[in-house]
């Protein structure tokens, strides 16, 4: 198996995949404060929990939005499994066309996903990532990376709301039974869920358009269970998606 590890703003997610199965899926925190020694401690105590040998790791790969960590990152791989990880960037063979006024400003990450989904679902296609931002990134019928938009996450949205108003509280995110709320939190909850429902509803429907054709549409990021299933959009959910690309590119470039 490979070690495939997405670093995001928030959260960084650890994962062990090969051809065959994900083994596991971890998630720590993103924090530029911690040392390589500390991540690796991190790393080494993931995969003792699932009961797996750094015997076993064939080799590593980072994708990582978050460039002032990619050292640490990269030692830490190296000081938990004895493997320096490929580092997704500019130069990397992908297979794919990126249609972009500047390619290599494109997010490592909506790179991977959709690269990981043109191998499993039918072009053209729609991937929504929703972590810290919410991208939604377009491959068109050839296979080409052509764009996509980005837009605040959902916790970055709450998070606004609550911090700039005096009287709203920091709350939990649930889905409420509906959109009409009774309370100050099921009215923030309403406003928040369903707001994101109707928008990523809404970006579709123009995508639609603009290909002039439907698209697949895939999801991920761990924000994507709460939303997606709301959607009228039919929205294929696929947490190991990015760790799927990251197995892709790691064949094809290691």
């Amino acid at each position: 198996m490979i070690l495939a590890i997405d670093m995001g703003n928030t959260n960084t997610v650890i994962g062990g995949i090969d051809e065959e199965k994900t083994y596991f899926i971890e998630r720590v925190t993103t924090d530029q404060g911690r040392t390589d020694t500390e991540y690796a401690i991190s790393f080494k105590n993931i995969l003792e929990m699932h009961q797996i040998s750094t015997d076993s790791i064939e080799g590593a790969i980072l994708s990582s939005v978050v460039p002032p960590l990619n050292a640490t990152i990269l030692s830490a791989v190296k000081k938990a499994v004895g493997i320096r990880p490929l580092l997704v960037g500019s130069g990397m063979k992908t297979g794919m066309n990126i249609i972009m006024d500047n390619p290599k400003a494109v997010g490592s990450d909506m790179i991977v996903d959709v690269v990981a989904a043109i191998h499993e679902h039918p072009l053209p296609l729609v991937v929504i990532d929703m972590g810290t931002a919410t991208t939604l990134s377009v491959a068109d019928k050839k296979g080409n990376y052509i764009g996509g938009v980005i837009l605040p996450g959902l916790r970055v949205s709450l998070d606004s709301l609550s911090g700039k108003t005096a009287q709203l509280p920091y709350i939990s995110l649930e889905v409420p039974d509906k959109v009409i709320g009774k309370n100050t939190i099921d009215c923030m909850r309403a406003g928040i869920i369903f707001s994101n429902v109707d928008m990523i509803d809404g970006i579709l429907d123009r995508m639609e358009r603009e290909l002039g054709e439907t698209p697949s549409v895939i999801a991920t990021g761990g924000l994507s269970r709460f939303i997606t299933p709301l959607c009228r959009h039919h929205i294929i959910y696929d947490d190991a998606l990015l760790l799927k690309g990251l197995l892709i590119l790691y064949r094809k470039n290691a």
